[in-house]
């Protein structure tokens, strides 16, 4: 039997109760599978870490991390240290170290949960979104110059390269590849981005010839937000650049009824570092500590975990479970219900128990 090495990073604002509720929920499907061993390890980095420190994480932090079959991340920022801090001292520091290049925010309208479009049917919203997670417009090049001064300047340089694309399209073409309808949607704004959008579009082009059983098609970003609200089903995989596909993704999220449901997998393909697994509600720090955060996200990618370290069966019974709670109106007030995470937490490990799931 082997054992798969976790590292848990609660983080900031509701990271600790959702990341705590996906704990509880992992141990019950160890206890339920029997096969099942998962060592985990939690680190107290973040905003308080930064408090104590001066850093959101130790300066070894990395190669500690580097021990570690994967990363169970909950959520970084807080309102009295700059948002650029917290998030290039740590989630991004990972993300860009561990070269966690493909992330992967999967879609749908889970039972129980309503969409806000009107007359959508939950087989018209399932979609896959590809982000570009190493590059682009967080690439993290650029600079200010007099600052304070009526004349100073910012520059904020989106970098793409040729390899960088391709590796990212031939990831999202090969994703779009393995889901039944065979179906990509490239996102650009090549009209107004002249360079380096262009260059995507170029790239898609030469990268589909070598998966000639996907179909594709090419959307401008502002164009995507209309056809994600009107012609959900005319969607299913979906690969853009890292800010274009961070905007999308929360869109996407919500026409799904929440992004407190909403998962994502920071992925290194290659596997030379561990790959990074996180909900994208971000910190929420107005309900931090109310005890109401959905932690169906954090389960969700709990999963996708699971998925990624060759655990199918526990992942597919993780999901199973999940889906029998909102199915039943086990919500919490994001979705319309008034369920706590404990008691949403509790119904899920209570659904792992059931021996016919």
């Amino acid at each position: 039997m082997k054992e798969y090495a976790i590292a848990a990073i609660p983080a900031d604002g509701i990271g600790p109760e959702v990341i705590g509720a996906g704990l509880r929920v992992l141990s019950a499907l160890e206890q339920r599978l029997g096969d099942l061993r998962l060592r985990i390890e939690t680190f107290d980095w973040g905003s308080a870490h930064y408090r104590r420190h001066g850093v959101m994480m130790p300066a070894d932090g990395l190669d500690t991390l580097k021990r570690f079959d994967a990363i169970y991340f909950g959520a970084v920022g807080a309102p009295d240290i700059p948002d650029d801090v917290t998030l290039w001292g740590l989630r991004l520091r990972i993300c860009q170290a561990f070269d966690q290049y493909a992330n992967v925010r999967p879609t749908k309208i889970l039972p129980g949960i309503a969409s806000p479009l009107r007359g959508v049917r939950a087989e018209d919203l399932d979609w896959v979104i590809v982000r570009e997670n190493s590059e682009g417009e967080y690439a993290g090049h650029g600079g200010r110059a007099h600052r304070g001064l009526p004349e100073e300047i910012a520059t904020e340089v989106a970098i793409f390269t040729r390899a960088g694309v391709t590796r990212i399209m031939r990831y999202a073409f090969g994703i779009a590849q393995s889901r039944p309808r065979k179906l990509l949607t490239v996102v650009t704004k090549s009209n107004a981005q002249r360079y380096g959008l262009v260059m995507w579009d170029e790239i898609a082009a030469e990268v589909a010839r070598d998966f000639p059983d996907v179909a594709w098609d090419r959307m401008l970003v502002d164009a995507m937000t209309v056809r994600m609200t009107l012609r959900p089903q005319s969607l299913d995989t979906i690969v853009a650049t890292n800010l274009h596909a961070d905007i999308l993704s929360d869109l996407a999220g919500a026409l799904a009824g929440s992004i407190g449901v909403a998962p994502t997998a920071n992925i290194d393909p290659e596997r030379r570092f561990p790959s990074m697994f996180e909900p994208i509600h971000g910190s929420a720090f107005d309900i931090a500590g109310k005890g109401i955060a959905n932690p169906v996200a954090s389960f969700w990618t709990a999963a996708q975990m699971l998925e990624h370290l060759g655990l199918p069966e526990a992942a597919a019974r993780l999901m199973a479970a999940v889906t029998r709670v909102t199915g039943a109106g086990i919500l919490t007030p994001d979705v319309g219900g008034t369920a706590t995470t404990e008691q949403v937490t509790d119904a899920v490990i209570d659904a792992i128990r059931k021996a016919n799931l």
